[in-house]
């Protein structure tokens, strides 16, 4: 692995000399990477297999859930309850540490959705989903014919109220999603046509003003495409591209890039001090130390509080 600063600012977010680990290797396909702030092990999963696992630095890999619905993206809410996009079954869930399991999303307008891919939190407690149809594909899915006829990206609102945040024609495939350090943009990628476009956000959690970000996030030699993404604590935009990870800065500038061995899927940081930048990249997953965090999302304010 190595990296390609396209800006000086490159160095200011990873040493070019820290070594990169490969944690674990023998997967599918590996998305959908999450970190316990107090139990500290990272949650993926692997959607070709129909398998969650665990990885920690004790005990490595562990199965948490087979059969799993062929769960993509994962995230936590403030209260640590587990928020699962499911293939299978179309649905956005919520797990409680107990194991309790409560559908959040299911149908817009009375049509199944297509199939939840990728999620986020807001700090009201307001959790955010892009709606592409991968899920009905062979292999990353259960194949079956669309209802929807479009691919949107959607809210549920604290009190579980779902609505459409996003003009039906936005995007072919939303897919990774992320918000501004200070919650005032809501960033949201398009893997089919290699895109970025960010959305001002509202008091209310709706969603304004939506624009092109980045685009030409793609390469004829390199495999890879926009697909999982999160913000850094300074609002660099980490997104999944061709080789690799594309770092933005805040206006759209190009800083660098992670150049990965496998295709990577998606992203996330973790670790006691969330300075471990954890990549799922097909096959494996891999760590590495960054000079910059996360960031903040309310559910790793639970480490505080441990």
């Amino acid at each position: 692995m190595s990296y390609r600063a396209e800006k000086p600012e490159f160095e200011n977010l990873v040493d070019r000399s820290e070594p990169v680990r490969r944690l674990a290797t023998g997967f599918h396909f590996t998305e959908g990477p999450i970190w316990h702030p107090k139990e500290h092990y990272l949650l993926f999963s692997d959607m070709p297999g129909d398998v969650r696992r665990r990885w920690d630095e004790k005990d490595g890999v562990r199965e948490m859930r087979r059969p799993a619905n062929k769960c993509n993206g994962m995230t936590y809410d403030a209260a640590l309850n587990l928020i699962v996009c499911e293939h299978s079954t179309s649905c956005l869930i919520r797990e409680t540490p107990a194991g309790g399991r409560e559908i959040l999303a299911s149908h817009f307008e009375g049509k199944e959705l297509n199939s939840p891919n990728d999620v986020c939190v807001r700090a009201d407690g307001s959790i955010y989903f892009s709606d592409p149809w991968y899920g009905r594909m062979p292999v990353y899915g259960r194949e079956r014919e669309r209802v929807l006829g479009w691919q949107g990206v959607f809210r549920v609102a604290p009190d579980g109220t779902l609505s459409l945040v996003v003009p039906r024609d936005d995007f072919a495939m939303p897919n990774g999603l992320c918000f501004s350090p200070d919650e005032k943009r809501l960033y949201v990628n398009d893997s089919e046509r290699h895109l970025i476009r960010v959305y001002d956000v509202a008091p209310d959690g709706t969603l304004r003003g939506g624009r092109l970000f980045a685009e030409g996030i793609s390469s004829q030699q390199e495999a890879g495409v926009p697909d999982g993404m999160k913000c850094d604590e300074q609002g660099n935009v980490w997104c999944t591209g061709p080789g690799g990870v594309w770092v933005f800065s805040p206006r759209a500038q190009l800083l660098g890039r992670i150049v990965a061995p496998e295709k990577v899927a998606n992203l996330h940081w973790g670790g006691a001090d969330f300075h471990t930048l954890f990549l799922t990249a097909s096959t494996s997953i891999y760590g590495i130390r960054t000079r910059i965090g996360p960031r903040i999302e309310p559910f790793m304010r639970a480490r505080q509080a441990a």
